[in-house]
């Protein structure tokens, strides 16, 4: 269940970085998980680190510019 969330949010960073349509991230979202259950417990732990470091940057963008 971690895996889905994660893959999740991974697909909405993707799609939030091309600004398109929502399907794209998606997919790629899909895609994250299936990789992510393969590597195992270092997967969840790389696709959970790249959401965390977008969410990171993203916060201190919004406070730096305001």
């Amino acid at each position: 269940m971690i895996g889905k969330i994660i893959g999740a949010l991974v697909g909405r960073e993707i799609d939030r970085r091309d600004g398109e349509g929502g399907a794209k991230g998606a997919v790629l979202g899909i895609a994250a998980v299936s990789v992510m259950r393969r590597l195992g417990p270092l997967g969840l732990l790389a696709g959970g680190a790249y959401v965390a470091k977008k969410a990171y940057d993203r916060r201190k963008g919004g406070r730096t510019a305001g």
